[in-house]
């Protein structure tokens, strides 16, 4: 299967329109980039929410302002986008929970790619991303 990204308009109307964004992946390391992401997009207006299993819910509090949950079923409210930072093996399961979650857009950053899973995203009516950065793409279309 061959994977086209979304156009850039389309790419650009995703980042334009703040929504909530499950940050899976996302870490207390101020050195890792899915903490920096997580900032970028907060700052922009987006609603972010981490989701690390191996945190405490508590972590990523002080580093971002928001409790953290072990997986997109555990948020309590709506989420539109999952901001995927897990290797590419998790991207099935998560796919399956962003589905339940009905996320409408699955982003999965630099050099996370899986094609059944983008397939099966794009089957449940999301828009995917895959092996691209939200802050380069700002950075490209702004």
């Amino acid at each position: 299967m061959e994977f086209n990204n979304p156009s850039d308009a389309e790419i650009r109307a995703i980042l334009s329109k703040p929504a909530t964004v499950a940050v899976v992946g996302c870490s207390d390391n101020p050195a890792r980039d899915s903490l920096r992401i997580a900032k970028l997009l907060k700052s922009r207006g987006f609603k972010v929410i981490p989701v690390n299993p191996q945190l405490d819910a508590e972590a990523l509090r002080a580093a971002l302002g928001e409790k953290c949950y072990p997986d997109l079923a555990s948020i309590p409210e709506p989420v539109e986008i999952v901001d995927v930072f897990r290797r590419s093996e998790f991207v099935p399961q998560i796919v399956e929970e962003a589905i339940a979650k009905r996320a409408r857009v699955l982003w999965c950053q630099l050099g996370v790619i899986h094609l059944d899973a983008a397939r099966r995203a794009q089957q449940a009516g999301m828009t995917v991303l895959m092996d691209r950065c939200p802050a380069i793409e700002y950075a490209r279309l702004f």
